[in-house]
């Protein structure tokens, strides 16, 4: 008996009968408790979805309850979720650098000085330079690559940082 308790609300007929019956009363009493603002009609359909969602589980007697406990717990999780949507708009945006429009401004001119000035160093001292600057590699093995001896890769490492400290002098380079 108690199985075809759960079957009637199953039954879509039944269903549309209590959405006609119990709908408006349940849209009023989430509109005086809550307001407008948490939009009562969604969580209304919502509550009902979730009935026939739950229809074997709930049975008649029980189908009221179940509708205002559901919206009323909808309606609660969105009150949280708000809060948390609140919480993160009235946090200000974290400034990840610390570095100044002036400071960026002096490390673009930095930057394009650089470029100028490597350009203008002799093929060998910029080769040697590179090599072991941006690639990272020791002076022996510059000096195989390039066919040289050490002491030739030293010396066009040790000029190129000459010119540079040279030219980028205002930029306070140690």
């Amino acid at each position: 008996m108690e199985k075809d308790l759960h079957k009637e609300v199953c039954e879509e007929h039944i269903y549309s009968s209590l959405y006609e019956k119990l709908a408006q009363g349940l849209h009023d009493f989430l509109y005086y408790k809550y307001g407008q603002g948490l939009n009562p009609d969604d969580k209304v359909q919502e509550a009902f979805i979730k009935l026939w969602e739950n229809c074997k589980k709930v049975s008649m007697a029980k189908a009221k309850s179940f509708l205002y406990t559901v919206a009323n717990n909808l309606m609660l999780n969105e009150i949280k979720h708000q809060k948390v949507v609140l919480k993160y708009q009235k946090q200000k945006p974290r400034n990840y650098t610390k570095e100044s429009p002036e400071f960026l401004m002096e490390e673009d001119e930095y930057f394009k000085k650089y470029q100028e000035v490597l350009s203008r160093l002799s093929e060998e001292q910029r080769t040697a330079f590179m090599l072991n600057k941006v690639e990272g590699k020791k002076h022996d093995e510059i000096a195989q690559i390039l066919g040289v001896t050490r002491k030739v890769v030293e010396y066009r490492i040790y000029s190129a940082f000459k010119v540079l400290r040279e030219e980028l002098e205002g930029f306070r380079i140690k």
